[in-house]
């Protein structure tokens, strides 16, 4: 969780790098300006969002948050996404805009890779969520949901429900319901991962 400025901005470097954003470039300011990234303005909205709503409390500062709370409701219906603040640790990469709905009691750690279609939820009328390890690629169609959770340098295959805790790391697990499918190494995966982060450390 964002709590101080340098925090805020370690996490939009971390979003920056997991994403393959580039800058500096006069090309790439030039392509940003005629071409956005969609998804790249969404996650500079949600960690804004989070450093105000975390760290800031002045008067004026409270009323810029709602006017960016305002601004991200509208920005998170025009790409499909239900994703609360506080949810995700840096290095988040939302690969494509298109559904995506995650609950707020959820927590996922640093270098997330996400895809479409994805819910991470609730389950059963419970207030509990999944709580997912660092360096998690998480396919399109996925479903995650219950009191579980997930550990590090785990991939999940498209279209898997997990509905059980996975504790061990590295491992690809995948299908309906979910099973490990075999060891692995995430950075093959999340390419921008370097061996120290492997292992969510």
């Amino acid at each position: 969780m964002i709590e101080s400025r340098a925090e805020y901005l370690q996490y939009l470097e971390a979003d920056r790098i997991a994403l393959g954003i580039k800058t500096g470039t006069f090309k790439t300011k030039f392509a940003e300006l005629i071409y956005p990234n969609p998804v790249w303005n969404f996650q500079k909205a949600l960690r804004k969002l989070e450093y105000y709503c975390n760290c800031r409390s002045d008067i004026i500062s409270r009323l810029y948050y709602y006017y960016l709370e305002y601004k991200f409701r509208k920005l998170s219906i025009r790409l499909g996404f239900t994703i609360p603040r506080n949810v995700f640790g840096p290095g988040l990469a939302i690969v494509h805009y298109g559904t995506i709905v995650v609950n707020d009691r959820a927590r996922i750690g640093k270098n997330c890779r996400i895809h479409a279609c994805t819910n991470i939820g609730a389950s059963r009328g419970k207030p509990e969520a999944p709580q997912i390890g660092d360096n998690v690629y998480i396919g399109p169609g996925v479903c995650i949901f219950g009191d579980i959770k997930i550990g590090s340098g785990i991939a999940i295959g498209a279209n898997s429900t997990v509905n059980k805790s996975f504790e061990e790391d590295n491992i690809m697990i995948a299908g309906s319901p979910a099973t490990k499918i075999k060891e692995i190494d995430i950075s093959n995966i999340i390419k921008h991962l370097s061996g120290q982060d492997r292992n969510g450390q």
